[in-house]
C-alpha cells in the first residue's frame, strides 16, 4: 500500500467515524462565510431608512473566529489522541515522525478543502436566508438578494487556512513529543480517574455551592438600592462574576461527586446496573473535565442571558413605546400640531385631538416612598412630579384633598418603591396636604414630562388651579402643553405615520409606531447577531461534549463486553447510558440556565416590561437544540454496546 492509498483509506475511515466533526467544520465555514457575506452585502446599507449593520456583523465575525478556532483546535486534539495507536503502529513499521506528520497534514488538508467548498456553498445559499431573517426581525421592508462577494470568499479562505496551519503545528508538536509507548496509552490517559472522594473534595464541593449561592443572592440585590455608588456596583458585579465562575468550577470538581456519593451511600451500596453506569460517570468523569465544563457552562449562560435580554427588549418594544408615548402621536408644539392635523385632513384620515396643561410641582413624599433615597442622593422631601387635572383624563375621580399617582413603571418600582396609599404634601407657599388614594399603571402623558418614568399626579381641578397660580417657574417646561393625536381607524395608523415621517418635524414631536419600529430595528440587529453567535457556540460545545462521550464509550467497551457476558441485556445497559447522558448534558445545561436566569432577573427591567415569556422561549429553544447532541451520544453508545459482543 503506497502513501496515497493510505491517505484515502484513513480519510474514508475518519469521515465515517467523525461525521459530526466534519458537519461542525462545514457548519463553521458556512456560518462564517454567511456573516462575512452580509458584511459586504450592498443590500444591508442601501435599504431606505436602513440599518447600519456592517459594524455589528464585523464584530460578530471576529468573535465567531475565536469560537471556531478554539473548537477546532480542541476537537483536533481529541482526534489526534484517539489515533495514538495508529500513529504508534506506523512508527513501528518504520515510518518517521516527519513522514507521519505529512500524512496527517495531507488527510486534514483534503478534509478541510472538502469542508470549505461545501461550507462556502451552503453559506452562500444560507446568506439569503440570514438576510431575510435580519430584515424580518428589524422590520425592514426589502427584498433579500443573493450576493456573492469575492472579499468574503478570500477572507473565509484565509481565516480557515490559518486555523488549519495552527492545527498542523499542534499535530506536529504532539507527534514529536510522544514516544511509541506513550502513543499506545494516549486514549486511556486522556481522563483522570479517581478512586475515592477525599475530604478536600467534599470541602471544595460545599464551597462551590456556597459561592454560586452567594453570587445569585448578590445579583438579586444588585439594583434593589443596596449598592448606590458606581464603585460599590462595580465591585458587586466583579464579585458575582468571580464567585459564580469559581463556584461553577468547584461545583464540577467536587459538588457533583459529593452529591452522587451521598446518593450512593443512601442506597448502602445496593445499586442497579443503570445506577452504576450513571453514578460512576458523574462521580469521576465530570471532575476531570471541570475546566472544560466551566467554560461551556459560563459561555452558555452568557449566550442565553444576552439573547434573553435582547429578546425581552424586542418583545417589549411595542409596550415600551406605548408607555413612553400613550397616544398614536404626541406633538411638541401647537404649530407642529396644526401642520400635522392639516396633513391628516388632506389624506382624509379621521383623528381625535386632546390637549391639556402639565405642571411640574414639588412634593414631600417621604411617607409614601418605601426606600432610603439618601444613598442615591435623592431628597424625598422635594420630589418633583408632573401634575395634571382630573378634567384632563377620563374615568378619574379625585376629591379636593386627594391625589392619584399613575404611570409607575417597572424600572422606577425597582429603585424607588412607592406605597399605593399614604399622605403627601404639595409644596406651595402654604403646603397642601393630600392623600394618595390609588396607584394606577395607566400612562397618561409622554415620557418628556415624566423624566422617563416618574408617575404623574392627578389632582382635582380646584387643586390644579391653585397650583397653577403658585407654580415654580424654574421647574416648568418651555412648552407645558401635552398635545395628543389619536387616529380613529387603527388600520390607518401606518398611513398616518408615513405622513408624520414625511413632515420632518422636531424631535419633541413623537410617533408611537415609529418609536416602536426604531427600537425593534436596533434591538433586532443585536438579537440577530447574539442569536447566531449563540447558535455557533451551541453547536461547537455540543460537538465537544459528544466527542468526549465517543471517547468514553470506546474506553468502556471492554466493560460492556464483560457485562453482556454476565447476562445483562442491551436494554439494561442502555437504560444506564440514557441516565448517564441526561447527567452529562443535563447538568451543564441546567447550571447554565440557572446562571442565565439569575443574571437576567437582576436587570431585565432595564430592557423591557416582560420577563417570563421571552426568557422561557429562548431557554426552551436552547434546551431542545442542546438535547439533540445528548440523543446522538445515546445512539453512538448503542452502536458501541452492540459491537461489544
Amino acid at each position: 500500500m503506497n502513501i496515497n492509498q493510505l491517505v484515502i483509506r484513513n480519510l474514508k475511515k475518519n469521515l465515517k467515524n467523525y461525521y459530526l466533526y466534519v458537519f461542525a467544520l462545514v457548519f463553521s465555514v458556512a456560518l462564517y462565510f454567511s456573516f462575512v457575506t452580509l458584511q459586504y452585502s450592498p443590500t444591508l446599507d442601501e435599504v431606505k431608512g436602513s440599518i447600519k449593520g456592517g459594524a455589528s456583523i464585523r464584530a460578530a465575525s471576529i468573535l465567531l473566529i475565536v469560537i471556531v478556532s478554539i473548537f477546532l483546535l480542541y476537537a483536533n486534539s481529541i482526534f489526534i489522541k484517539r489515533r495514538g495507536k495508529e500513529i504508534g503502529l506506523l512508527q513501528l513499521i518504520g515510518m518517521t515522525k516527519q513522514r507521519i506528520a505529512k500524512l496527517l497534514n495531507a488527510e486534514n488538508f483534503i478534509l478541510y478543502m472538502i469542508a470549505m467548498v461545501v461550507g462556502i456553498t451552503c453559506g452562500f445559499i444560507g446568506s439569503r436566508l440570514m438576510l431575510m431573517v435580519l430584515f424580518k426581525v428589524t422590520g425592514v421592508n426589502a427584498i433579500a438578494h443573493l450576493h456573492f462577494s469575492g472579499m468574503a470568499l478570500l477572507q473565509t479562505v484565509i481565516v480557515f487556512l490559518l486555523i488549519y496551519g495552527l492545527i498542523m503545528l499542534r499535530n506536529r508538536r504532539f507527534i514529536k513529543k510522544q514516544t511509541i509507548l506513550s502513543l499506545f496509552r494516549t486514549t486511556s490517559s486522556t481522563e483522570t480517574r479517581v478512586k475515592k472522594i477525599s475530604v478536600i473534595e467534599i470541602i471544595i464541593g460545599i464551597l462551590g455551592i456556597v459561592l454560586i449561592g452567594s453570587g445569585y443572592y448578590i445579583s438579586s440585590q444588585l439594583f434593589s438600592g443596596t449598592y448606590t455608588t458606581m464603585l460599590s456596583l462595580f465591585l458587586a458585579m466583579i464579585f458575582i462574576l468571580g464567585s459564580v465562575i469559581i463556584g461553577t468550577f468547584f461545583f464540577y470538581k467536587g459538588s457533583v461527586s459529593f452529591i452522587a456519593n451521598l446518593v450512593r451511600k443512601r442506597k448502602n451500596g445496593y445499586l442497579a446496573i443503570h445506577e452504576v453506569l450513571s453514578l460512576s460517570s458523574i462521580m469521576f468523569r465530570l471532575k476531570s473535565n471541570a475546566l472544560l465544563l466551566t467554560i461551556i457552562t459560563t459561555v452558555s449562560a452568557l449566550a442565553i442571558g444576552l439573547l434573553s435580554l435582547s429578546y425581552i427588549a424586542y418583545y417589549s418594544a411595542e409596550k415600551t413605546a406605548e408607555q413612553n408615548i400613550p397616544a398614536h402621536f404626541v406633538m411638541g408644539s401647537e404649530k407642529e400640531s396644526t401642520t400635522f392635523t392639516r396633513a391628516l385632513s388632506d389624506q382624509q384620515i379621521a383623528f381625535e385631538k386632546k390637549q391639556f396643561k402639565v405642571i411640574q410641582a414639588e412634593f414631600d413624599g417621604e411617607k409614601i416612598i418605601d426606600a432610603d433615597l439618601s444613598k442615591m442622593n435623592v431628597n424625598p422631601d422635594m420630589l418633583t412630579l408632573p401634575v395634571i387635572s382630573e378634567n384632563s383624563v377620563d374615568h378619574f375621580q379625585v376629591g379636593k384633598n386627594e391625589v392619584i399617582l399613575s404611570g409607575y413603571n417597572d424600572l422606577l418600582r425597582k429603585f424607588m418603591p412607592i406605597k399605593s396609599s399614604g399622605d403627601v404634601k404639595l409644596l406651595l407657599k402654604k403646603p397642601l396636604d393630600l392623600k394618595v388614594i390609588d396607584m394606577k399603571r395607566d400612562h397618561l402623558i409622554s415620557y418628556r414630562f415624566t423624566f422617563g418614568g416618574l408617575p404623574v399626579a392627578v389632582v382635582s381641578q380646584d387643586v390644579f388651579e391653585q397650583l397653577d397660580k403658585q407654580k415654580n417657574p424654574k421647574l416648568q417646561f418651555r412648552n407645558n402643553q401635552y398635545i395628543a393625536i389619536n387616529v380613529n381607524d387603527e388600520k390607518k395608523v401606518k398611513q398616518a405615520n408615513d405622513v408624520f415621517t414625511s413632515l420632518n418635524l422636531s424631535d419633541e414631536s413623537m410617533s408611537r409606531l415609529a418609536t416602536s419600529q426604531d427600537q425593534k430595528r436596533t434591538i433586532g440587529l443585536m438579537m440577530f447577531v447574539v442569536g447566531f453567535l449563540g447558535l455557533s457556540f451551541l453547536v461547537t460545545s455540543g460537538c465537544i461534549l459528544y466527542f468526549k462521550q465517543m471517547n468514553e464509550s470506546e474506553e468502556e467497551q471492554s466493560a460492556y463486553t464483560i457485562l453482556r457476558k454476565l447476562g445483562f441485556t442491551e436494554k439494561d445497559l442502555l437504560k444506564g447510558i440514557r441516565l448517564k447522558q441526561l447527567f452529562n448534558f443535563g447538568i451543564p445545561l441546567l447550571v447554565g440556565l440557572m446562571h442565565s436566569y439569575f443574571a437576567v432577573q437582576s436587570g431585565w427591567f432595564l430592557f423591557g416590561g416582560e420577563l417570563w415569556t421571552p426568557m422561557l422561549i429562548v431557554m426552551s429553544i436552547y434546551t431542545v437544540l442542546y438535547s439533540v447532541f445528548g440523543f446522538l451520544s445515546v445512539q453512538y453508545y448503542k452502536k458501541v454496546i452492540k459491537e461489544s459482543l
